[in-house]
């Protein structure tokens, strides 16, 4: 094993200094190699089919790379479904997800260094020649100083490092004279604006042209950031001074992190999601391993392997036996409070801790690995993808999936610690979802709902600058890479840096800081490599035995609750009142709340309304319960109201050249087939004439037999149902008739019955929205026949029937935006009862808009003191299932989504008037509702 700056071998005892660089090429410390350590228990991979999987991701990669620089370049990246490019300014807003958008042919820069790991040499150099030529860093937009950096900055580092290396070589790259090193330095003069801070943590975004606080700039006045978006920057920067000699950047990236570690709260050595870049305070103080933190994490341990520095590793120290002592609650990474970690802040997780496992491997900690990577796996098998967000007892609590590579990461991450040909079963999965699921004739596109299989207009750069790179590795021998990816680390994107950048320009002091904040525990630094012996038992069904606990995990498991604060208290302590087992009627819950100055004020149209004021609490303990407790009653009541409102549908093209690789989402109808309780209905799609379906048709040839599109508009859905039954149709699709609707932008709703008795409708009527139905009008207009599939979920693909595919046709439909689940409400109500009319179906009659829909949260305290909550988590004292379990196998995995027992007010009111003495952590915690994922 060969190192920059020296050398180490695998033993029990090593020198202290030099970083690893297997670990940079992502294995744990000083790992054997893959080929000749595996686990029985899975059958070893020939390498004939490995070499398939291998050729398989390079064809998946040419799809979706060839399609973007067909239908998309210059453009930043490839809308999938409809084959052009998504260009800023030119598509409606997406939010922030559209801040990593700067103009700047984003996924082509993205990609660079994946083409060489996959072989592609003459690609890269035409790559680099085109970005040389076209790409301009001067443009006049807004764009995420985070994004920007691992995505941008750090393309064009690893381009420019794999460029070089290439030169070497002698073959390739012979004129390459370091002009993607320049565009580096150029940009990261663009970003060093944004440290203009007291604090030295940057802006969270920064105008590429402008700056910052420049009127023409529009950005500058914001005041919190992300702890991941300040801590995921000395990678990058440094390996840009390292390069250059400009000690700028290393120097403003050592800063922030510097910033972060002396804020860290001291009792638990946990940070925060947001931050304060003026004064330091935490704004969210929940702490996890997943979205807003995780790469902050991941640099501090990557930053020593790369850079040498003893008090990064040090400090990752640190932090990871917090969160091990915290946060992790084998097999589940549940968020907790800086302050009080023993309580949970959330009931689900995200998918970004995925790369967790990747990163316990490279700290050499193997077995809770195993474990959290197995749990993910299960998850995927349930759904296909890992949804955005699931519950701790693994339902879906956001859909969607936008191809992320975290799960691929930690796969190859631990395949290559342990060589378990297992981990190259669990790549073929991941190989055969992809194509079978999220394929598209011209790309791949993100999923909207893991639930129903629909697609959304999205393909990021981060599906080709790590996906691919990770799954080839995963099934490469070392002869199939034309270097040695032990010679490089591996950027939270994948990028790669050199590892001899560790001995070069090394100008910036090396004062260990860290010792000056906390006592360290020498014994939970490891300054050696593992011994394989520690890390692999002499028992060859090691991994086996740690993941066959978790096969069942996802299907049979005890919902998990926040437990070890309740097993703190089996000594004789009373728990605190959680808020799913809150009931209004009790009275002892009422004094509990009433200990912890909440008060209950009985409104006239006979609702409760929970009112907190920490002044009124019987001490500062009794206060904080409070506060949680008004957040658990609000997290309760939101996620309620998503999993009462009715799943979507599908509608699924399953003709040429789209053999079902496209999926629409549609709304339901409260009438008609009910396509959850019987078979999908398939036929072939035809306009009704009067296009608005609203009298008797004058084409009942043209529908007779086929699925009738209708637009809506001028009578009731209902209507329009019966006069296309009656003309034969076999089913219907309403088209919104609002131009530019999307379901990515409005809520989804039931079509309403028009009053009337509407048994006599048979058939199964689908609602879209105009963006979705413009899909299949110019699938009609270019391919005549246009085949569909109406169903609950979308149906797997058969293979056999794909002809050779057709990019289909450019269109004016607007782009699929990301869906951003927000909470409904801000006040925490209790209703006493409602009537039927008033359920939290959200259903519309035909005359009413989409955008009314009421999304209003209150929770029934007389359905939920009846049957308090069964369908969230609970966990009994003892540690036995209840019979939920027993609930759970025979729920459908449409009943999984739903809970019966909550309605909905129609009432909504400000949090203000209901927490106004907690106001900034009160905000923190609908923040956390709002993550951008």
């Amino acid at each position: 094993m060969s190192e920059a700056g020296g050398g180490r071998g695998c033993g029990s005892s090593v020198p202290q200094r030099a970083p690893w660089s297997l670990v940079a090429a992502t294995a744990a410390f000083c790992l054997v190699s893959a080929t000749s350590v595996w686990t029985a228990g899975a059958a070893p991979m020939s390498r004939e089919e490995r070499q398939k999987l291998g050729n398989q991701v390079l064809e998946m990669f040419d799809h979706a790379y060839g399609n973007y620089m067909e239908h998309a370049y210059p453009a930043d990246e490839l809308m999938p479904l409809t084959c052009r490019g998504r260009v800023r300014g030119q598509e409606p807003s997406r939010g922030d997800v559209d801040d990593a958008l700067g103009k700047f042919s984003l996924t082509l820069i993205d990609s660079l260094d994946t083409l060489v790991v996959l072989n592609k040499t003459k690609e890269f150099e035409d790559a680099v020649r085109k970005v040389l030529r076209d790409v301009n860093l001067d443009n006049d937009v807004v764009v995420s100083v985070f994004e920007t950096n691992i995505r941008v900055l750090g393309g064009l580092l690893g381009g420019h490092s794999l460029a070089i290396m290439l030169k070497e070589k002698g073959e390739y790259m012979q004129w390459y004279n370091d002009e993607l090193l320049q565009m580096a330095k150029q940009l990261g003069y663009k970003l060093l604006p944004a440290f203009n801070t007291t604090s030295g943590l940057p802006y969270p975004r920064i105008n590429l042209k402008f700056g910052i606080r420049k009127p023409e700039a529009r950005t500058g006045t914001e005041t919190d950031t992300c702890t991941a978006c300040a801590g995921t920057l000395i990678l990058e920067f440094a390996a840009l001074s390292r390069f250059t000699g400009a000690t700028i950047f290393e120097e403003y990236a050592r800063k922030a992190l510097d910033f972060l570690w002396e804020k860290r709260q001291r009792s638990s050595n946990l940070v925060g999601v947001t931050i304060n870049i003026h004064t330091g305070d935490w704004v969210r103080k929940d702490s996890g391993v997943g979205a807003g933190i995780d790469s902050y994490y991941e640099y501090l341990l990557k930053a020593y392997v790369l850079l040498g520095d003893d008090s990064f590793l040090e400090r990752f120290n640190t932090h990871y036996d917090a969160i091990m002592r915290y946060i992790s609650q084998p097999p589940l990474l549940l968020d907790v409070h800086i302050h009080k970690p023993m309580l949970n802040a959330r009931t689900w997780m995200d998918a970004l801790l995925a790369f967790f496992p990747g990163l316990q491997v490279l700290k050499g900690d193997i077995r809770p690995a195993i474990e959290t990577h197995e749990m993910l796996y299960q998850v995927i098998k349930k759904h296909n993808f890992l949804p955005e967000a699931f519950t701790t007892d693994f339902r879906v609590h956001w859909a969607q999936h936008p191809l992320r590579p975290e799960f691929a990461e930690s796969t190859y991450f631990l395949y290559k610690a342990t060589g378990d040909p297992y981990y190259l079963e669990v790549g073929k999965t991941l190989i055969e979802n992809l194509n079978k699921y999220a394929r598209v004739p011209c790309g791949f596109a993100a999923m909207k709902d893991v639930r129903t299989g629909s697609h959304e207009d999205r393909m990021d750069s981060f599906f080709l600058a790590e996906m691919f790179k990770y799954l080839y590795l995963l099934f490469a021998d070392k002869e199939d890479i034309i270097f040695d990816i032990e010679d490089y680390i591996f950027t939270t994107e994948a990028h790669l840096l050199p590892l001899w950048l560790s001995t070069t320009n090394q100008s910036i002091s090396k004062k260990n800081t860290t010792s000056d904040y906390t006592e360290l525990d020498d014994s939970n630094f490891d300054w050696t490599c593992p011994n394989t012996q520690i890390l692999f038992p002499n028992d060859p069904l090691y991994a086996q035995s740690i993941r066959e606990p978790l096969k069942n995990v996802v299907d049979k498991s005890c919902p998990r609750g926040i437990i070890r604060v309740e097993e703190s208290f089996r000594s004789g302590a009373k728990p605190p009142l959680r808020a799913r087992d809150f009931m209004a009627t009790n009275p002892e819950h009422l004094e509990i709340l009433k200990k912890m100055g909440v008060s209950l004020i009985h409104l006239k149209d006979g609702r409760v309304q929970l009112v907190q004021h920490a002044i009124q609490a019987a001490s500062s303990i009794d206060a904080e319960d409070g506060l949680r407790f008004m957040q658990e009653m609000i997290e309760l009541s939101s996620q309620q109201q998503k999993e009462q409102q009715l799943p979507p549908r599908a509608v699924q093209i399953v003709s040429h050249p789209f053999f079902g690789r496209v999926v629409l989402t549609a709304g339901p109808a409260q009438f008609g087939l009910d396509l959850s309780k019987h078979k999908e209905t398939r036929g072939f799609v035809a306009s009704s004439k009067p296009y608005n379906g609203c009298s008797e048709l004058t084409n009942p040839e043209a529908v007779m037999g086929k699925i009738a599109l209708i637009q809506r508009g001028q009578c009731m859905f209902a209507e329009k149902a019966r006069n296309i039954q009656n003309a034969g149709a076999i089913g219907g699709i309403v088209i919104d008739d609002n131009e530019g609707s999307s379901s990515d932008t409005a809520p989804l709703f039931q079509m309403a019955g028009d009053g009337k008795e509407t048994d006599d409708i048979k058939i199964p009527m689908l609602f879209l929205f105009s963006k979705e139905g413009s899909i299949i009008l110019d699938a009609i207009r270019e391919y005549e026949e246009v085949e569909v599939l109406l169903s609950d979920k979308a149906k797997d693909r058969d293979p056999d029937m794909e002809s050779e595919e057709q990019p289909s046709s450019e269109n004016n439909s607007q782009d699929q935006s990301a869906e951003q689940i927000t909470p409904s409400s801000q006040e925490v109500d209790l209703v006493d009862q409602e009537s039927p009319e008033e359920s939290s179906l959200n259903s519309e009659p035909e005359s009413s808009s989409p955008a009314d829909t009421d999304n209003a949260a209150s929770v029934s305290a007389s359905e939920q003191n009846s049957n308090p909550m069964e369908n969230h988590e609970t966990t009994s004292l003892d540690g036995e299932c209840t019979d939920l379990d027993n609930q759970l196998q025979e729920q459908s995995e449409t009943e999984e989504d739903s809970n019966p027992n909550v309605s909905w007010g129609k009432k909504v009111q400000p949090i203000d008037s209901i927490l106004a003495d907690w106001n900034e952590d009160i905000e923190a915690f609908e923040m956390m509702e709002k993550d951008e994922l």
